[in-house]
């Protein structure tokens, strides 16, 4: 898919100068492994946002290839975003530090969370002085809720005093606990969100009830990208929400207060 391969060579680009090498490697891996869905989304929904409006900037026009490398950079940013997130809290499941021991998984897992860091960094970076800017920063915010209610709620999810399968407590899945795919729908939410503004455009409704549909049939991770987008595909897909005199139904996010 094209616009998952620009998404990733963006990536790439953002974080070409991060040091050392080990973590350099580390941080290419994470891309190389990652599933595109939200960066591929946020260039899809700026075509879509284009379309929708019939309109296309005088500026757009004259400089068609820079729009679209502003357009890729933007997607980037909510990719990586989203990639440090994703792994801080599979960290915070694991808890790979709750023996209080030095081993070869805390040592691989003290590389990770600089990792994680450095993907949220960077995304910022990329988004700032956008209009998703803000919508960022509530991402993030919302995701810290959630994980400061998992500990304080269920404190012995993913300890080691789990009987059975550490994501599970008291028989109830740790996935359920602290409401895990709210995340990967605040993230869809956040690319319709920026791909949109990347054009300077408001995503419709539409757009945002897109969202939602995608957030729904994922649930907490991305398959392949090919599986659930493809170029150009998001213009004519219908959505299941009710879409009446330009409002919708969607559910009030985490992060729009």
């Amino acid at each position: 898919m094209e616009t998952a391969d620009n998404c990733r060579r963006a990536a790439f680009e953002a974080v070409a100068d991060v040091e050392p090498p080990r973590l350099h490697d580390l941080v290419e891996t994470i891309l190389e492994d990652a599933s595109m869905v939200p960066g591929a989304l946020t260039i899809e929904s700026a075509a879509c946002a284009t379309s929708e409006t019939g309109s296309v900037r005088e500026e757009a026009r004259e400089n068609g290839d820079r729009n679209q490398e502003n357009v890729d950079t933007h997607a980037a940013g909510v990719q990586l975003i989203y990639e440090g997130l994703r792994l801080t809290r599979t960290l915070a499941h694991e808890e790979p530090w709750s023996t209080g021991e030095e081993t070869a998984r805390t040592s691989e897992a003290d590389l990770e969370i600089l990792a994680a860091d450095i993907l949220v960094a960077r995304g910022f970076y990329l988004l700032a002085r956008t209009e998703a800017a803000d919508k960022a920063v509530q991402t993030v915010r919302a995701f810290g809720r959630d994980q400061t209610h998992r500990v304080r709620d269920h404190p012995t999810v993913g300890s080691e005093d789990t009987a059975g399968d550490s994501r599970e407590t008291d028989g109830v899945d740790a996935s359920t606990l602290d409401g895990e795919a709210n995340l990967e729908r605040d993230v869809l939410e956040l690319a319709v969100r920026t791909g949109a503004a990347a054009v300077g455009e408001h995503p419709s409704p539409r757009l945002l009830a897109l969202a939602d549909d995608l957030a729904r049939s994922v649930g907490p991770s991305f398959p392949p990208t090919e599986e659930c987008l493809s170029d150009g595909d998001l213009e004519a897909r219908p959505s299941d929400a009710t879409l009446d005199d330009g409002t919708t139904d969607r559910a009030t996010s985490a992060t729009d207060h």
